[in-house]
């Protein structure tokens, strides 16, 4: 049986803990990305925030910024996800992450999961980067 989207209290302190999160890493962005899922799909919409954002995410192990960093990693060598790495590039610079930091941990997956993945990741990066102003070093075009 499929949850309705009132199976799930959006005034709940998980919920308020994702979105508090999620609006950290996606800034101004955040309402409307989840509005437009929770159109489509509204328990994937409360899984979203709820889990990795009120759950990883807002853990205080790791900075928002390296979480971020490794989210980037992981979304290089998956080599399909390039729409989500792209949200995540734009989420790693809002936590303080630079450019070149970026870039070299999208260099070290190289190593993971190879050159067409790598590069796949590196041109989504240089997308965000150049649709922003500098905040490091920019790539050469």
């Amino acid at each position: 049986m499929a949850a309705s989207d009132t199976d799930h209290d959006e005034h709940s302190a998980a919920y308020q803990r994702g979105m508090d999160e999620l609006r950290k890493h996606l800034g101004p962005t955040a309402d409307a990305y989840i509005r437009k899922i929770k159109a489509l799909a509204p328990e994937f919409a409360w899984v979203n925030v709820t889990f990795p954002f009120g759950e990883l995410y807002s853990r205080d192990v790791l900075d928002a910024k390296t979480r971020e960093l490794c989210t980037v990693a992981a979304l290089t060598v998956q080599g399909f996800a390039l729409p989500q790495l792209k949200l995540h590039v734009e989420a790693a610079l809002r936590c303080g992450a630079t450019r070149e930091e970026i870039v070299e941990v999208i260099t070290q997956m190289i190593a993971y999961g190879g050159f067409p993945a790598a590069t796949n990741a590196l041109m989504t990066a240089k997308a965000v980067f150049d649709a922003k102003p500098a905040q490091s070093s920019p790539l050469p075009p």
